[in-house]
Formats: structure tokens, sequence, C-alpha cells
């Protein structure tokens, strides 16, 4: 799997990753969501260079001109419930895609006991598409394996992209083993050093769903109940 980090070279996104980052400013929970989304912009913007292009003739008012556009039919697929304001970032930019939603969420606990769960799938068909997977946080890699082999239930995609804003070395390495060669493309804003002992990146931002839509209550909470 190729590996893309926009945060590598100097551009407008290494600001919205410190915003992202701040403790102070990530109280603005309106700015963060927005700074996920202008980064799944960015991100497409780039992503979009490597699509299958090809001319067609567009009428104006004064005549006719060949502009060329491309040719991939995309589905963006997002993991409920932290991928939310980043899969509109590229729904903008890519504003014929479909949408595929699934539910993955880990059990808290130390990184060699966690289970990973998948409880709800929403997705056309994918067969052919290019698919767009993004999740903010790609910390052990684990939903998103697990997530994309519940997305194949749908059809197999021509293409593969996988986009992330903060990724550990861990996360990377876990999906450069599942997709070898150049089967995928895996798209991040910022690598950050490693996971801790719960599984979390370090330095990273914190939890992303919380810090978009509040905190929530633990798995445990509904399960005794």
């Amino acid at each position: 799997m190729k590996v893309i980090n926009l945060g590598a070279t100097h551009s407008v996104v290494n600001g919205y990753m410190a915003q992202l980052r701040d403790v102070e400013v990530q109280q603005n929970r309106t700015l963060f969501r927005n700074n996920l989304k202008r980064i799944g912009h960015a991100m497409a913007y780039e992503l979009s260079r490597t699509l299958t292009y090809s001319d067609k003739e567009v009428r104006t008012p004064l005549g006719v001109k060949v502009v060329p556009t491309y040719d991939d039919r995309i589905v963006v697929g997002t993991v409920l419930r932290a991928g939310l304001a980043f899969h509109e970032g590229f729904l903008d930019i890519f504003d014929g895609a479909d949408s595929a939603f699934i539910s993955a969420y880990r059990d808290e606990g130390s990184r060699e006991e966690m289970q990973i769960h998948i409880d709800y799938l929403a997705a056309p068909s994918l067969e052919g598409c290019t698919f767009l997977l993004v999740d903010p946080m790609l910390a052990t890699g684990g939903s998103l394996e697990l997530s994309y082999e519940a997305f194949l239930r749908a059809g197999t995609p021509a293409k593969l992209h996988i986009c992330s804003v903060i990724a550990a070395p861990e996360g990377i390495e876990r999906l450069q083993r599942a997709f070898p060669s150049d089967e995928g493309t895996l798209w991040v804003a910022g690598i950050d050093d490693k996971l801790n002992e719960a599984a979390y990146i370090v330095p990273g931002l914190g939890d992303a769903g919380d810090l978009c839509f509040g905190p929530k209550l633990s798995a445990d909470f509904y399960t005794k109940k």
C-alpha cells in the first residue's frame, strides 16, 4: 500500500492540524468539525489528481468547450461517528459521489485484549467503483481493516483509497500487511509517534468523535440496562 503524507510538506493543512491538536482550540466543536472538513477538502483535491479522466464537450451560451473531467464512480465510505465531518469534506469536492456508512467500535482496554465490533452497514453497490474509506484516526488499523472487509459484501471496488487525518505507525504497518503491493493508497495529514497501552495515538488529539459531537457513555452502560 502506497502512503501519501500531506503533512510532510508545508501547506495550509498544517495550520488546520495545529488547531485540531490544540487543547484550547478544541473547546470549539464547530471549529473542530470544520477543520476536519477542510482537511477533507484538501485531501480530496490531491486525491482527484489520481483519477481517470477523459475529454467531454460542454455547451456554453456561446459555443462548445472540451473539458477533461474524471470518469470514476466514487463512493465515500465512513466509519461512524467520528468520520462524519471528515466525510462531508470529501462530498463537497466529489459532489456526485454516493455514500456508505458503517458502525465500528472497540472495547476499552489494553491493546492486547481489544475487540472490535461492527453492527451497522449501509452501502450502495461498490462493484467496480473508486472507494474512499475515510476515518480521521488510524490507530491500530483494526477498525478500518474490518470495516473494509464488511463493505466488500456490497461488491469489490476497482480502486481503494483509505483516508485518515492522523495515523500511528502501528496502524500503517497493519494496513500495509492487509493491502500488499499497490492494491490501495493510504492518505494521511500527519503521522504521529506511537500508540499508548490503551491504543490511543500519541501525541494525537484525543477522541475525535467526542470532540466533534460531545462525550459518549461507554458501551458497558447500555449492556447493563
